[in-house]
């Protein structure tokens, strides 16, 4: 406890920067479809709570968000500017496009920008963002706003930067798979481009129709294909980025091997666009498997997932590409709230289900092992009921099951969503001890990527109530903290858990990432409005 409560301060003082005169940092949110911008505060996040456009804090408690006075507001002469740079087209400011950009996607965040600049390409960009430095006015990144956790959409008046103009693919080498791309490209469209050229990306998400990659990257998002083909850091080889004074820096290298100093695109990935736009991407991308097996199964206990899973591990080994788990609540809410979907194990509904999928090279053979895999399951009793996906239409309809359940909630109600990393072992105890501590007020629903310990939790109410959140937080995270989890698996912190970091970062690791981002800005030039070489300019990206 004491180390949250060290963490807590540390964070409360660096805070102070964003509404004072000495240092302010520039935040870029991405959520997990592309880049997005808040409001101006210290590293790593804005720390303050959100309001929703009802006016609801989704916070257990609440903080008073003001603006900075230090931003300025955009003027005539800022829009003759961008309007010179950009073109007319460039600049919008139509009431609803703009009503659109300040909303995000569950509803619960909403900024008041007047405007939207759409760049085509990076010097674009940089001319923005070396003339909002200049002018001190802040800023928000936005691409697909499909971010979870209020990180995608404007908290005040910042002028919104939408990179979705820039969805150029630049250049694929068929030999060693390298994809190099703007960050603008939306995820399913380089699925799409990557299939015809007999690849496919690293990367799935239920929100592929919408995100960016350049989102993708900076939230590290994690997706359906973790498992086979590992997390962002391994896939991604270079990056181009934009600081907030304008600087371009040139890391988009296509290499495997690359020991020369640091390899500072690292800290680009995952770090929600706290160090600077990610513009442009290369990344590794695999062969396309020929062979492809989807099961969809039922167990009764979620002892026998775990087990489950230890088996897949063994018996499939290499094929095994995904490992997906939802409780009976979800299959449920699904089945209630998703048009044309069906119970793949009817009449009843079992516990909890595991759909898995395997890539591999040799039809006959993977198919052959994925059902000897799947009687012996049955024999031992680890799997009370299954079936295999006879073709492509049943595989879609398994997956439209699993990656369906985020709209199934939006139909549902109001939602309080968690995204979790745990020990497999204590995942669903926390699922269980949550039912425990809200009672009838509201339904749990449980599902996530449990190949790699990921539980999206769900509270699902009829509308969004103070006593609800009161009973959820700080329960969850002081659960999660406790058993050595993290808060944040792959959505980000973005508003929602910016001052929950210390429930998953010790008051050391969050000094070094405040004294990391320090040292950034003071490479930064001189502004009117700050002291010393600290740029004032704040930006928030999401995918």
């Amino acid at each position: 406890m004491e180390k949250w409560r060290a963490a807590d301060r540390l964070l409360k003082f660096s805070s102070r920067f964003a509404s004072g005169t000495k240092l302010t940092c520039t935040i870029i949110n991405y959520d997990h479809t592309h880049p997005l911008v808040s409001e101006c505060c210290f590293f790593p996040i804005p720390f303050y709570c959100c309001k929703s456009k009802q006016g609801k804090y989704f916070y257990s408690v609440a903080t008073t968000v003001h603006r900075n006075p230090l931003f300025s507001i955009i003027s005539p002469d800022d829009i003759s500017y961008f309007k010179t740079l950009l073109g007319e087209r460039g600049v919008v400011q139509d009431a609803l496009a703009l009503d659109a950009a300040n909303t995000d996607w569950m509803g619960k965040y909403r900024g008041s920008s007047k405007l939207l600049l759409q760049p085509k390409n990076t010097e674009e960009v940089s001319q923005i963002l070396k003339y909002c430095n200049s002018r001190c006015l802040a800023v928000v990144p936005q691409g697909g706003n499909t971010g979870l956790v209020g990180g995608s959409v404007p908290v005040f008046d910042e002028v919104i930067i939408n990179v979705g103009l820039m969805r150029n693919i630049l250049s694929f080498d068929k030999v060693s798979g390298v994809l190099v791309c703007e960050a603008g490209c939306i995820l399913e469209n380089l699925i799409s481009f990557l299939d015809d050229e007999g690849f496919i990306m690293p990367l799935d998400l239920g929100a592929k129709g919408s995100c960016q990659i350049g989102g993708n990257v900076s939230t590290n998002a994690g997706g359906l294909r973790l498992l086979r083909y590992g997390s962002l850091h391994g896939s991604v080889l270079g990056l181009e980025a934009v600081l907030a004074n304008g600087t371009v820096l040139d890391m988009l290298g296509t290499l495997r091997k690359d020991n020369t100093g640091y390899d500072l695109k690292h800290l680009f990935i995952g770090s929600e666009g706290s160090l600077g736009i990610v513009t442009k991407v290369s990344i590794l991308t695999p062969p396309k498997l020929s062979s492809v097996n989807i099961a969809f199964l039922a167990c009764e206990d979620y002892t026998s997932c775990q087990k489950l899973l230890l088996e897949a591990k063994k018996k499939l080994g290499g094929i095994l590409s995904a490992f997906e788990f939802l409780d009976s609540d979800a299959m449920s809410l699904v089945l209630k709230h998703l048009d044309g979907v069906r119970n793949p194990l009817p009449p009843s509904i079992h516990n909890f289900y595991i759909l898995i999928e395997t890539t591999g090279s040799n039809e006959t053979f993977d198919k052959e092992n994925l059902e000897a895999f799947l009687l012996h399951s049955v024999e031992s009793g680890l799997v009370a009921n299954g079936v295999l996906a006879q073709d492509i239409n049943q595989a879609s309809s398994f997956w439209h099951i699993r990656e369906g359940l985020p709209e199934a909630l939006m139909k549902a109600g109001a939602v309080y969503k968690y995204d979790l990393s745990l020990p497999l072992e204590k995942m669903y105890d926390l699922v269980e001890e949550m039912r425990v501590q809200i009672g009838p007020a509201a339904k749990v629903v449980a599902y996530g990527h449990l190949g790699d310990g990921n539980l999206h939790l769900n509270i699902s109410a009829p509308a969004y109530d103070d006593n609800i959140l009161a009973k959820i937080e700080p329960f969850v995270y002081e659960w999660t903290s406790k058993n050595r989890g993290s808060i944040s698996a792959e959505h980000g912190l973005g508003l929602m858990k910016a001052a929950k970091i210390h429930y998953s970062k010790s008051p050391e690791t969050v000094r070094l990432m405040i004294d990391f981002d320090y040292c950034v800005f003071e490479l930064l030039p001189d502004t009117s409005c700050l002291d010393d070489n600290h740029s004032i300019i704040c930006l928030c990206l999401s995918a």
